[in-house]
């Protein structure tokens, strides 16, 4: 699924690039800075995440003989269409660690190479970071309401077509445990997990027909639908009569699953069913629109719910629907360049950057990064980026850098790690975080400032580019 072609790419890049190209521009150095601007979800923090996916990407992006005759078939000129055919990234990229907790305004990831190589990798860039973050975030949500219970990922079926292959990549880092995705467990090395569907039953006369062929096809994972008749009267009833049937063959009922209904009253009444007949360890599984915020609704209702499968809400990044991350130009040709805005929370920052994370003897975080020029080892103050009258010393704190190269002349420079990997770091780095930041109702805004120098930079060329328009 990695294999993506360099016109995976919006048509205006490679506009640009021709002229670049013609303008003998095209070794031009830039540094473009990909950040987002709002928390989603009403959030507190976000996950970030593809990181790995994209720099592989990148890695193998190339135009091919019938990239290249499309494009000429779209008015590209020949020279141009030329000098494609060699493309490759050979650029740096710095970023922070995938699975980290990112926040808004400050740089996530910076791009340092020649303004082509530059240009045509944004839309990739931004198409597998937007996505994969948001739906980290949504999964680290329902990881965090959901404590030890299973999470699984339902939602290839509701995802936006092949969006769902890195939705579940994405729910893994986030903290989801398996997937029902086939390719992509496979493709990732994750566990993968399914039930049945409500047609099987009904396929059959007989629901304890159904349910016994099913444990004889699937005796070590077996997971019951009981509610696709009558949940209490008939569904668990016979998913005990099959479990019994189960133990005679020294084989255990993994599960039952409910997917409608009143899941808390229909939990609640089916386990007293299982633990009257001796099926304590039997489980109980519920699905349907499940949330972070439906969720941590059952186990407030103490909802003996063991395993939770999330799918559309999940998948879709509902109800955001997308992440507003950009890819802005921080440099080019060895100038700092800035965008102006009539709204300073639009105004870019400009130079080459550093992010450094605020943290007490102990190693947590105090809930502050500081953003100062790559040349600056830590910042003594910094500034609010939109209301420069705010500041905060920061002497008495340990200060990270949080922006690492992971890729130079194109080669990927990071060891790949597992997804479980991923996620454990993305654990310990949320772990870091204060709690009222995690919360769903009015989370603490997390600081974020610029250095002195920064903001003293930015400010000449703000002041530079009025002078112009006088």
């Amino acid at each position: 699924m990695n294999n993506f072609s360099a016109t995976y790419t919006d048509q205006y890049q490679l506009a640009m690039a021709q002229v670049y190209f013609k303008k003998g521009q095209k070794d031009h150095s830039a540094i473009f800075d990909y950040y987002f601007r709002k928390l989603p979800f009403d959030g507190g923090y976000a996950v970030f995440a593809g990181l790995e996916d994209l720099l592989e990407v990148i890695s193998n992006l190339r135009f091919d003989e019938s990239d290249l005759e499309f494009l000429q078939s779209q008015g590209f000129e020949d020279e141009f269409l030329n000098y494609l055919k060699e493309f490759r990234f050979k650029g740096k990229i710095y970023s922070v660690a995938e699975g980290d907790i990112v926040f808004p305004t400050r740089p996530i990831l910076q791009v340092e190479a020649n303004i082509i190589e530059a240009q045509i990798i944004e839309t990739i860039l931004l198409n597998l970071l937007n996505f994969q973050t948001l739906v980290a975030t949504k999964a680290s949500r329902i990881r965090l309401v959901a404590g030890d219970a299973t999470l699984l990922d339902f939602g290839l079926r509701r995802a936006q077509a092949t969006g769902g292959y890195f939705a579940t990549r994405a729910a893994i880092i986030g903290g989801f445990d398996a997937t029902s995705n086939v390719i992509a467990a496979k493709n990732f090395n994750i566990p993968v997990s399914g039930t049945m569907a409500h047609s099987f039953v009904q396929s059959y006369d007989d629901e304890l027909e159904a349910f016994r062929d099913f444990a004889q096809g699937r005796p070590e994972d077996c997971v019951l639908l009981v509610d696709t008749y009558n949940t209490l009267k008939s569904g668990v009833p016979n998913a005990i009569t099959v479990a019994k049937e189960l133990e005679s063959r020294r084989q255990k009922l993994l599960a039952i699953r409910l997917d409608s209904g009143d899941l808390s009253y229909f939990a609640k009444e089916s386990r007293k069913q299982l633990d009257a007949a001796g099926l304590d360890y039997v489980k109980i599984a519920a699905s349907n629109q499940l949330d972070e915020y439906v969720i941590k609704s059952l186990l407030e209702q103490q909802a003996p719910i063991d395993i939770f499968g999330v799918g559309t809400n999940l998948v879709t990044g509902d109800p955001d629907g997308a992440l507003d991350g950009v890819y802005k130009l921080a440099c080019s040709n060895g100038k700092p360049r800035i965008k102006i805005s009539e709204s300073i929370f639009k105004v870019t920052l400009p130079h080459k950057k550093q992010v450094f994370r605020m943290k007490d003897e102990s190693g947590k975080c105090i809930g502050a990064d500081a953003i100062g020029l790559y040349h600056e080892s830590t910042v003594e103050e910094m500034f609010h980026p939109f209301e420069p009258y705010k500041s905060m010393n920061l002497e008495k704190f340990n200060q990270e850098a949080l922006l690492h190269k992971v890729m130079e002349n194109g080669e990927i420079l990071i060891d790949k790690r597992s997804l479980k990997e991923i996620s454990d770091y993305s654990m310990t780095r949320l772990s870091e975080l204060p709690i009222e930041y995690k919360r769903f109702n009015n989370p603490h805004i997390y600081k974020i400032g610029i250095s002195e120098t920064l903001r003293d930079e930015r400010e000449k060329l703000i002041q530079a580019s009025k002078q112009k328009l006088k």
